[in-house]
């Protein structure tokens, strides 16, 4: 049994909690608690972490047959980013996708996210991206790390369902998008267009714009149709995931009809 912070495995776990580099570095990233756990690929899992009054039997038979390590509830406090930890924390492997395996798919959506800051509207956007039928989350590299553990729990699961895409060059994804014959939308307020008063049965992709700056004017003109949402009072915008979740599921509804 783990008793002390200062083991090498204990201290992994933390970096890899607090330290974007560290994740970036081995490729790994922390999951708690045992519903996202039992979700996981088996291959995929470094190493579970837990405490003995934390598992029943059945959660037993499934983390004996992966490398595991059990640990006092005061080493557990220190790993777990919860206020009510759980008693089981994972160390897995980061997924990998490629954007070229999506294109050629019939009729895709895509979520298109420029320098999105927010790690808990990231992850509210894989999550509702998921139970809207979104093929693929598209990020440029100035967004949030995916694997932030505030996402991670923000997901709540769709992480590991959910494909996502950091690329380097959003403008020129976006032309690779436009070429496979995709209409890409933007919310903009040059916009003349609701956007419920659009076609999206057809291959679509929305850009969802940064918090605080909405989307750059250079992103802006990549797009093929600007559109807007309409909105009473005084509000000049909606927060990124709402308006992720308003114009996915609208895609979805016209699809189900």
């Amino acid at each position: 049994m783990i008793s002390s912070i200062t083991n090498s495995k204990i201290k992994q776990v933390i970096a890899l909690q607090n330290k974007a580099k560290e994740r970036n570095l081995t490729g790994y990233y922390v999951i708690e608690g045992f519903k996202m756990l039992s979700e996981t690929t088996p291959e995929d899992i470094v190493t579970i972490f837990y405490t003995e009054e934390s598992i029943n039997e059945e959660n037993r038979a499934h983390i004996m047959n992966q490398p595991h390590e059990v640990v006092t509830s005061s080493v557990m406090k220190e790993i777990s980013e919860t206020k009510a930890p759980q008693g089981i924390v994972s160390i897995v492997k980061q997924k990998k996708y490629c954007l070229d395996d999506y294109l050629n798919l019939d009729n895709p959506i895509f979520i298109i996210l420029e320098t999105l800051q927010d790690p808990g509207n990231l992850g509210t956007i894989l999550r509702t991206s998921e139970g809207a039928g979104v093929t693929a989350v598209i990020m440029n590299k100035n967004c949030v790390d995916i694997y932030n553990p505030k996402t991670v729990r923000a997901t709540m699961g769709s992480l590991l369902r959910m494909p996502f895409i950091y690329v380097e060059d959003l403008k020129g994804t976006i032309e690779k998008i436009k070429n496979k014959g995709i209409d890409v939308y933007a919310a903009h307020l040059k916009a003349t267009k609701t956007y419920d008063d659009n076609d999206y049965t057809k291959g679509v992709a929305f850009i969802i714009g940064n918090e605080g700056n909405g989307i750059s004017d250079e992103i802006a003109a990549c797009a093929t149709k600007y559109i807007k949402i309409p909105m009473k009072g005084k509000l000049e915008s909606l927060n990124a995931a709402i308006s992720a979740a308003i114009l996915t599921y609208e895609a979805n509804r016209q699809r189900r009809t």
